[in-house]
């Protein structure tokens, strides 16, 4: 979902850049279609990477609380962090497009099982939300925080696009690659998961 610019430099750059749109490919024609299936089919994903990294510590025969405090970098998360914050992204980012309050967790998740029942949730209250209410907030300006102190302001088009989702896929993606990393046998269609894809 793309928000229209206005005024004349945007109507100039508009005139400048041709649309090209792929046959047989329809594009998202709201907020709730670019946001609702994008954030369920990748924490379904997720929590498939996490059957394979237990699977992985199961045959290694290493404690799986080895590979959830793995982290790619001292200054990053480990993956226990970034699973609880994809799913943070998902379901505070489709609640505050809604115009509802997310539920709170409690970040205390230790193990695979209870990572994959966070996960459980999100995607459930993500499923429930008022997909009207998410169109509904184009242009609405959304408040959210941004650190300890700070809030930031968008509007709801702008921080779907520029701030939720790739935040969402920045977390999903490095869950990813700490288990990729520490050898779990995870690949591309791993974290594509269950994209609406038709083979011929």
């Amino acid at each position: 979902m793309s928000c229209t610019a206005s005024g004349p430099q945007a109507l100039s750059a508009r005139r400048r850049m041709p649309v090209v749109i792929a046959q047989g490919f329809a594009m998202p024609s709201s907020l709730s279609q670019a946001s609702l299936p994008v954030f369920e089919i990748g924490l379904n994903a997720l929590s498939g990477v996490l059957d394979k990294v237990a699977a992985f510590a199961a045959a290694k025969k290493i404690d799986p609380a080895v590979l959830l405090g793995y982290r790619l970098a001292p200054d990053m998360f480990a993956l226990t962090r970034q699973v609880q914050v994809a799913c943070d992204q998902a379901k505070s980012g489709a609640a505050r497009l809604a115009g509802v309050e997310p539920p709170k967790f409690e970040d205390n998740e230790a193990t695979i099982d209870q990572l994959k029942e966070r996960i459980a949730k999100t995607v459930a209250f993500v499923k429930g939300l008022d997909s009207k209410a998410i169109d509904n907030s184009v242009d609405r300006e959304i408040t959210f925080p941004l650190g300890p102190t700070n809030k930031g302001h968008m509007k709801g088009c702008d921080y779907l696009n520029h701030f939720v989702l790739p935040n969402f896929y920045f977390h999903l993606t490095a869950s990813y690659a700490v288990a990729r990393h520490c050898g779990v046998d995870v690949g591309k269609r791993d974290f594509f998961g269950a994209i609406p894809i038709r083979r011929s």
